[in-house]
């Protein structure tokens, strides 16, 4: 009796060209919150040439190197066989999910562009350790869908002055940003939601139409020292590189006569916090 083929089994994995293309699109969709290529080769600590072949579907990484971008894109090693949609929660799953459908629902996560724009920002805030120095900071606020992120980085003076990692997966912080009656709030964390806080910002209308004025509070245990709460003014600089670069190379802690005049009255410096 001749024996019939062997059929191949449903959990082959495929042709390996087809696999390098899969993993080369779910490495394009993850890369997209992403200005600048070269900036997150630097972060992944990968060569650019060879990270433009892992996006053409060219070659795959090895096992270390597909380690870390996994590590680092918070996603695990099904990327090289499954769209990446599916290795994530469907979008709005948790803001709309019936308990708090309504509260936490389209609505409030609807920012519209024109009470908060896209681009970068400058904040400036009074610091929660060193009471006597100010924190200047960068951030950039995104859309993608119904959604408002924003995303920004420490900097290395203020963790250096606290003795924290200065990794850039440390560094780095998000948060979504969600409409409120009078102006917007925003939760920002760290990766694992290790330190969080919560923001809100109001425009402010007496200076110019670019500034945003609020506070800012951090999850932490009461203590003797050390602020918990305090404001903070916003400006939007759009994409204007020129003052985006400068901000940059000036973030992290500065002294009182390094705060802008507008932003120094907009803190209220002469003001308890309440």
């Amino acid at each position: 009796m001749t024996r019939s083929p062997s059929k191949p089994q449903h959990d082959d994995p495929g042709d390996p060209a087809e696999l390098r293309a899969i993993f080369g699109q779910n490495l394009r969709v993850l890369s997209e919150g992403y200005d600048s290529v070269a900036a997150l080769c630097r972060e992944l600590g990968i060569n650019r040439t060879q990270f433009n072949r892992y996006l053409s579907g060219e070659s795959f990484p090895r096992p270390d190197v597909l380690h870390r971008i996994c590590r680092f894109f918070g996603v695990d090693g099904r990327i090289l066989l499954e769209p990446v949609e599916t290795l994530r929660p469907a979008s709005g799953d948790l803001l709309n999910h019936p308990m708090v459908a309504g509260f936490f629902g389209a609505g409030p996560i609807a920012v519209p562009p024109d009470l908060f724009p896209n681009g970068f920002y400058r904040f400036v805030r009074p610091s929660f350790i060193d009471q006597s120095q100010f924190v200047m900071g960068l951030v950039h606020v995104t859309r993608s869908g119904d959604y408002t992120f924003l995303r920004g980085y420490e900097s290395r003076s203020a963790l250096q002055a606290q003795g924290l990692s200065l990794d850039p997966r440390d560094r780095e912080f998000r948060g979504i940003v969600m409409r409120q009656e009078e102006g917007v709030m925003a939760i920002v964390t760290h990766r694992d939601s290790l330190a969080c806080s919560f923001n809100f910002l109001a425009p402010e209308t007496s200076f110019q139409s670019n500034l945003w004025e609020g506070y800012v509070t951090r999850t932490v245990r009461e203590k003797i020292t050390g602020r918990r709460a305090t404001r903070m003014v916003y400006e939007h600089l759009g994409r204007d590189c020129s003052a985006v670069l400068s901000t940059a190379r000036s973030a992290g802690l500065i002294p009182l006569d390094r705060v802008p005049p507008f932003y120094a009255r907009l803190l209220r410096l002469d003001e308890e916090f309440r």
